[in-house]
């Protein structure tokens, strides 16, 4: 028996150095994976971004160009986005970013450790790469330092950047600066400049669904445009409005609602296009005093002269007539035709349908059907018919003229998804220019420089030297009047032969006939070229273009008797601005683009004020206005005497109609009119300046002038008579316009 004192069996036990051994190999393991830990922490952050920077950040912004009431009329930018505060962003687009984006992001310290978690788990599972569960901070930190690729090295350098973004930064600080950052499609930056560019009003004022819609775009801006991919944004939008719902955010009642609205986007028109030569002139001073980043990247205020109202009266004017003259001229055809190339009539699209067509706009169409009586035509996304009675001033059968694939120019009558009307008009090259300049203050209030800017840039308003007819007469006549010579003074309208440098120069008149002894004031009125001549030749032509030059003219005028007949090129800027010294009382203002330019902060950079500059004396400027008054009330601009306000200007043609002007004034604005081709080619049989171009300064001075005090003139001062010379016979009926 044992005894129950007996010694039991002994446990077999590992040496103590076995477990020594042991032990230190755990350690070995530890220390090793915290050393490899240490050591990836060094290689991911050796070149991380110092998140310092971010307090001094400022993102790229547009720089935008206000108008003489601060209305937006167009802007400069890479990336187009509008810096806004976190007040800005409304608590219902808050709630459905974070709701989408970052449920936990008021709560987390910059990552989210379990959706990091089992989003790596699910890329391991699946072999690929490890991506999702980003945080709003991760999402900022990766679009302010980082590239945009999967790999495993940028995820964790994107969470450290994150870590220490939250530990910088408030919530709402972080919240504001992804906001502003983030793209969300069709070049727009930013929750505001989105909220502006899809619905055309600031974040504030975002209703439920269109907040949802905005949040869904993150994720993917092109593959949830409502713009391209209008079925994709609805039911992305539908679950931002459910992730919301399942977040307490909202009521179940605003949900439903909000679910069953349709998408409707109200596009944000681009400015630019309502004043693009006057943007473009804008934009090339800009550059060539702040440089190119500052101007597309810096956020500048620019407040302009221009006054959007008379842009737009401007716009229709120049249009209107240039297509009031193409039609005086019968059809041309040589139309354009897209099947002669590549291109189908499904896939064609034109420059101009970039912009939203508006009514009473032209536009250049795509013929897409045509049968007798009536041809299709598609613009944008609209299309029309076009009866024969829209083409009854070609004198022609529509299907003669129009086949499927021709591009044509029409005007909008009417726009509706399926009853657009529009009628059949020409662009045969044709061109106009307009200029508006404020007496007062030499701002410029509009400007036109083209027919379409789609076509050619070149402003024909500032850049276009033309020759200026008899528009040039006044300075003749304004150096006469200066050296004491009066209205009422004889000049004889009689043949003569100049002997020039280059010859005998025998000039003549427009009609063919001589009036004899007549006045300087009618001489004028009915622009006689015999009389120009013989004063700018008792003057001596260089004093004429010394005197033109004082005006303005920059542009150079060799001394050549003709010159006194406007055989000299110049701009319409330079003819308008000369001409608004006739009612200011001899005075010039330099005309100004610009009132005020400040930087992102708020800074004045510069700030414009008048340059006045004296030509000639008051008294000469008041007897010239009355001259030119002459012109308007019983000349070669009497129509423009049925606006019954005070109005003073002159026409002015060019041999064989290649040129067509009509410079003129009231005593507050002055505004000058050129029509014709770039190659200076005829316009057509009798398109004198009174014919091509003063209508289109009545329809413009109409709308400048409408509901405003027209003001008055300066009276003429007081001239003594002198019995000596020949009283001028009562007026004659209004001459025909005199060429040089």
């Amino acid at each position: 028996m044992h005894s129950i004192f007996e010694d039991a069996p002994e446990t077999p036990t590992l040496p103590s150095k076995t477990v020594g051994r042991l032990l230190f190999a755990v350690l070995v393991l530890i220390a090793a994976a915290i050393g490899a830990g240490a050591g990836l922490l060094l290689v991911y952050t050796t070149d991380l971004p110092q998140v310092e920077e971010l307090e001094r950040y400022r993102p790229s912004s547009i720089t935008e160009l206000y108008d003489d009431h601060g209305r937006v009329i167009g802007s400069f930018a890479l990336q187009r986005r509008v810096i806004a505060t976190y007040d800005d962003y409304p608590q219902v687009l808050r709630d459905a970013l974070i709701s989408t984006e970052d449920k936990e992001f008021y709560r987390h310290w910059g990552i989210n450790v379990w959706r990091i978690a089992g989003a790596a788990y699910r890329d391991i599972a699946s072999g690929g790469r490890v991506q999702g569960a980003s945080t709003l901070t991760m999402q900022l930190a990766r679009n302010l330092f980082l590239s945009p690729d999967r790999s495993f090295r940028r995820k964790m350098q994107e969470a450290l950047l994150a870590i220490q973004i939250e530990r910088r930064f408030t919530k709402p600080q972080i919240f504001t600066l992804y906001a502003n950052q983030i793209y969300l499609g069709h070049g727009v930056y930013g929750f505001e400049a989105a909220s502006e560019f899809y619905f055309s009003k600031p974040a504030k004022q975002l209703t439920l669904d269109e907040a949802a819609l905005l949040a869904g775009l993150p994720k993917s801006p092109f593959y949830y445009s409502p713009i391209t991919h209008p079925d994709r944004a609805f039911k992305r939008r539908n679950l931002v409005i459910n992730n919301m719902l399942e977040d307490g955010k909202i009521k179940a009642s605003e949900a439903n609602i909000a679910r069953n609205q349709p998408i409707e986007l109200k596009l944000h028109r681009e400015p630019n296009s309502l004043a693009p030569y006057f943007v473009e002139d804008i934009r090339r001073y800009l550059e060539n005093k702040y440089g190119s980043d500052q101007v597309h990247e810096g956020g500048l205020k620019v407040y302009t002269s221009l006054d959007m109202d008379l842009q737009r009266a401007a716009n229709q004017s120049v249009l209107d007539g240039l297509a009031a003259c193409e039609r005086r001229h019968g059809w041309k055809g040589h139309l354009q035709n897209v099947l002669n190339g590549s291109t189908s009539l499904e896939n064609y699209s034109h420059p101009d349908w970039d912009d939203e067509p508006e009514v009473n706009g032209y536009v250049h169409a795509l013929v897409t059907a045509s049968a007798p009586g009536s041809a299709i035509v598609k613009f944008s996304h609209y299309s029309a018919m076009l009866a024969q009675s829209d083409a009854a001033w070609t004198q022609q059968k529509i299907q003669d003229i129009l086949k499927p694939g021709d591009i044509v120019y029409v005007k909008v009558l009417a726009l509706a998804d399926a009853k657009s009307r529009v009628s059949l008009e020409q662009d045969s090259g044709l061109e106009g220019s307009l200029i508006a300049i404020d007496n007062a203050s030499g701002e410029i209030k509009a400007m036109v420089g083209g027919r379409d800017p789609n076509q050619s840039k070149f402003n024909r308003a500032t850049q276009a030297q033309r020759q200026v007819g008899s528009s040039f007469k006044p300075y003749v006549y304004t150096a006469v009047i200066d050296r004491g010579a009066k209205p009422d003074d004889i000049v004889i309208d009689a043949p003569i032969t100049f002997q020039t440098d280059s010859g005998p120069y025998t000039p003549h008149n427009y009609d063919e006939r001589f009036e004899g002894a007549i006045t300087l004031r009618r001489a004028l009125a009915q622009s006689r070229n015999i009389p120009a001549l013989k004063l700018a030749d008792s003057l001596g032509i260089r004093t004429v273009i010394e005197y033109a030059h004082r005006f303005g003219i920059t542009s150079n005028m060799p001394p050549y008797l003709p010159i006194a007949l406007g055989a000299a090129d110049i701009t319409l800027y330079e003819q308008a601005s000369a001409y608004s010294v006739f009612p200011n009382d001899g005075v010039r203002l330099v005309p100004r683009y610009i009132t005020k330019v400040t930087d992102y902060e708020g800074r004045v950079l510069e700030e414009d004020y008048p340059d006045v500059k004296d030509v000639v004396s008051a008294r000469t400027a008041r007897i010239m206005t009355s001259m030119l008054q002459g012109v308007v009330q019983h000349g070669t601009a009497i129509a423009a005497s049925s606006m019954k306000v005070p109005l003073a200007g002159k026409t002015g043609t060019t041999n064989d109609f290649t040129d067509a002007w009509f410079v003129g004034f009231s005593p507050t604005i002055t505004t000058g009119v050129w029509v014709g081709y770039d190659e200076k080619k005829p316009i057509g049989a009798k398109e004198t300046g009174a014919r091509a171009a003063l209508p289109i300064w009545m329809d413009f001075m109409k709308v400048a002038l409408a509901g405003k005090d027209p003001g008055e003139f300066q009276p003429m001062p007081d001239l003594a008579p002198n019995p000596s010379l020949k009283v001028d016979t009562p007026d004659a009926a209004p001459a025909a316009e005199e060429t040089h």
